[in-house]
């Protein structure tokens, strides 16, 4: 079979086959008496295997020596081209996502998209200045896109840094809240807590609601956080969480004072008094426990805390006894 039904039936142009010949990857079993070069049934089936061995992505070089070495083992390669294509893949992606954020921007010119990108860089830069700069300027310059603001207030380990970006998400709008909810159920506990403690700093009604249903979370770390968080926002929900982390000495000086906010509304003030004393006298309470719980009793008005205090004065744990005693007489002197 002559070239040009070769290619015609290949679908190999003319101008390869004759590539193939000059590397010695396809030499025409003859050539007619013109001097044509004439292809066999088994010179087509290997432009056929070498088609088949360059769709996955092999080099003419590779192709060669995979037909024509003896000891030639596949493994190696495969794993190698593997590797390869996820790398692509992986490449691919992350442009494709850098497109999508840059289109939701809704750039108005090429300086517009000449900014974001710069911006976009900045906050996968190595250097914490760098993303910190860029969190904050991304509020006052072309709007980073908030999915970008996300993924990096998620993956953020720099204290500073991260500061910033929670600032500039609670500045983005209604849809950062939706987004960072998803975080809240990642399977890293850090990315669970970077979710939950941006949320936090997000005023709307959509944010609150996400910290409602994170006090059933299954991470005790997020319902904590939710607790201060709600409790800074006036939500009697939360009350039940901050007395546990009374009781079990987590950031219980935040969580006393978030039930003492509480406890500025007169129909919450008898509610939490009630619920710290139930946990005093609940017998399998530490005595460190007992004084903490104590202690949080101080900021709580109403006869409910005064007749608690008064009954504590008399507690036969000393430390319990002098705290409710020392704070009678604060509350005495006010």
């Amino acid at each position: 079979m002559l070239i040009g039904d070769v290619a015609r039936r290949s679908g190999v142009s003319a101008r390869m086959l004759r590539h193939y010949d000059a590397l010695g990857l396809v030499r025409p079993t003859g050539r007619t008496d013109a001097g044509y070069r004439e292809y066999s049934d088994e010179d087509i089936r290997r432009i056929f295997h070498i088609e088949s061995l360059r769709s996955l992505g092999l080099s003419l070089r590779e192709v060669g020596r995979a037909l024509d070495d003896p000891g030639f083992t596949p493994r190696d390669l495969v794993d190698d081209l593997i590797r390869q294509t996820r790398e692509r893949i992986a490449h691919e992606t992350e442009l494709l996502t850098r497109l999508g954020r840059i289109g939701a921007a809704e750039p108005a010119g090429w300086e517009d998209v000449l900014q974001i990108v710069v911006l976009l860089q900045a906050l996968g830069s190595k250097s914490a200045g760098t993303r910190q700069r860029a969190a904050l300027s991304s509020v006052e310059e072309v709007p980073v896109p908030v999915e970008a603001l996300v993924e990096a207030a998620l993956s953020e380990t720099d204290p500073n840094v991260a500061g910033a970006l929670r600032w500039a998400l609670a500045q983005s709008g209604d849809d950062a809240s939706a987004l960072l909810a998803e975080g809240l159920r990642a399977p890293a506990a850090e990315v669970r807590k970077r979710a939950v403690q941006s949320i936090a700093e997000i005023p709307n009604d959509e944010a609150t609601a996400l910290l409602q249903d994170a006090l059933a979370n299954p991470d005790i770390v997020v319902r904590r956080y939710a607790a201060l968080a709600l409790g800074a926002r006036g939500a009697a929900d939360a009350v039940p969480t901050l007395i546990d982390m009374v009781v079990e000495d987590a950031n219980d000086a935040d969580a006393a004072d978030a039930l003492g906010a509480l406890a500025g509304r007169p129909a919450l003030a008898d509610q939490i008094a009630t619920g710290l004393v139930d946990r005093l006298a609940h017998g399998s309470v530490e005595p460190s426990a007992r004084r903490r719980l104590t202690q949080a009793l101080a900021d709580i008005p109403g006869t409910t805390a005064l007749r608690a205090l008064a009954d504590l004065s008399h507690d036969e744990d000393r430390a319990v006894a002098l705290t409710a005693t020392y704070i009678l007489g604060l509350r005495d002197a006010r």
